[in-house]
């Protein structure tokens, strides 16, 4: 019995020799001396209930490796999870801090002074305002945001009671006429957000909810091309959008009487732009190398997708 427990020995240093010079073969260089220790125990216990014995502990010392791989595994997941409920908890405060922040605005503008008067109005410290690390800006993206989110309950509401013999173009202006009512409250202070998203940093985003709100108008007015008309379509609507916006800053007429006007012809004049882009290939093809991936960067921008309509 020993000599063949000696030769075996033997055979396996041998093996572990050459794999020791074989760098390649490292990880089966360990699995190798693993066995090769486990057989020794077995041998210095004699019959075969010594093995069984050795067997079964090295057998509980594995399953108990594994119990404590799952429970780290668990205590990570559970950490993580507490760290999704943090991070919601904060994003609610911050929420709930640009909502109350927003009936400041016609005093302080769109400034951290609001900000932190709307953190107090709702018993948060002033100094609560460090989590928004970018100023006023999250409190006009905040806002465009809620908007954009309220225009489309409008749109599903009004997509569904509409007759399938619904007017598109005439849809599409009663959606830029509700959407631009919605910043009546803030119009005196509208050229300070306006001049808030033209700085080069936030430009993403701010083009980014335009070109969103162009493209759920366009989907809900019952535009379902999937050709160039898709592109046209939609630059032309958040084109007519921004020049009505830049209108009604200057529309002292009653309930924006003009504004409303200036956006029924610009809606009307679309249709003769949109032939000369689909006729004209030059126009398209230009166009297309333009902007063929402005919609789905302005979805990524804000996390968004279009599945969920």
């Amino acid at each position: 019995m020993n000599s063949l427990i000696q030769l075996r020995d033997k055979r396996w240093n041998a093996s572990l020799i050459y794999f020791c010079y074989n760098r390649r073969a490292v990880l089966i260089k360990s699995i190798s001396g693993h066995f090769l220790n486990l057989i020794r125990s077995c041998s210095t216990t004699s019959g075969k209930d010594g093995i069984k014995s050795n067997f079964d502990n090295f057998r509980a010392r594995e399953e108990q490796k594994q119990e404590d791989l799952l429970k780290q595994r668990a205590s990570n997941n559970t950490g993580q999870i507490h760290e999704g409920k943090k991070n919601a908890k904060v994003l609610s405060v911050k929420s709930d801090i640009l909502n109350a922040a927003l009936s400041y605005v016609s005093v302080y503008g769109w400034s951290k002074q609001s900000i932190s008067k709307g953190a107090l109005s709702i018993n948060y410290p002033s100094v609560v305002n460090g989590l928004f690390p970018l100023g006023a800006i999250e409190l006009v993206q905040h806002f465009h945001r809620q908007c954009n989110e309220n225009m489309l309950n409008y749109l599903k509401e009004e997509s569904s009671r509409s007759n399938k013999a619904q007017n598109p173009t005439k849809f599409a202006q009663k959606a830029i006429e509700v959407r631009l009512r919605m910043q009546i409250p803030y119009i005196k202070n509208w050229p300070q957000a306006m001049g808030l998203m033209a700085l080069p940093p936030n430009i993403p985003n701010s083009l980014a909810h335009v070109l969103t709100l162009a493209d759920d108008i366009c989907y809900y007015a019952g535009d379902r091309s999937i050709d160039f008309n898709w592109y046209t379509r939609r630059i032309a609507l958040a084109s007519i959008y921004k020049a009505t916006e830049l209108y009604m800053l200057q529309d002292n007429s009653v309930d924006y009487e003009k504004t409303w006007k200036f956006l029924e012809r610009r809606i009307d004049e679309a249709s003769v732009v949109h032939d000369f882009f689909v006729k004209s290939e030059d126009a398209t093809s230009h166009l297309q190398n333009a902007f063929g991936s402005a919609f789905s960067t302005a979805r990524n921008i804000l996390g968004l997708n279009f599945g969920g309509r």
